[in-house]
């Protein structure tokens, strides 16, 4: 499995539009194969800044996605929502791997 990590820089008086935007994503990514794990927004500290969390089963998944991305429509709607909104300044994606249990340090083996 393989996490995309998005943090973005978004203009903070246009939360609200991040946040039509964020909401479009999650049944996307969930549509196209990977699991949204969710937006989140600024509440205490920094007040530009965001986070997505998506997963897929690896990397080669996700590339897939970033392939039919180009030509699905409700992609292509969302990205013109921002041109228009322009609430996003920048982002960052980076890919991270998942830590899990050794089920062997569990059974005392």
């Amino acid at each position: 499995m393989i996490t995309c990590h998005l943090r973005y820089v978004i203009d903070p008086y246009k939360l609200a539009e991040f946040e039509e935007y964020a909401r479009l994503w999650i049944p996307i990514v969930n549509r196209m194969g990977g699991t949204h794990h969710g937006y989140f927004l600024p509440s205490e500290g920094a007040n530009n800044i965001a986070v997505a969390l998506f997963s897929f089963p690896s990397l080669a998944a996700y590339e897939d996605y970033r392939t039919r991305m180009a030509s699905d429509p409700e992609c292509q709607a969302a990205f013109e929502l921002d041109k228009r909104n322009r609430s996003i300044v920048s982002y960052e994606r980076s890919f991270m791997r998942p830590v899990l249990a050794d089920r062997t340090a569990h059974d005392g083996k």
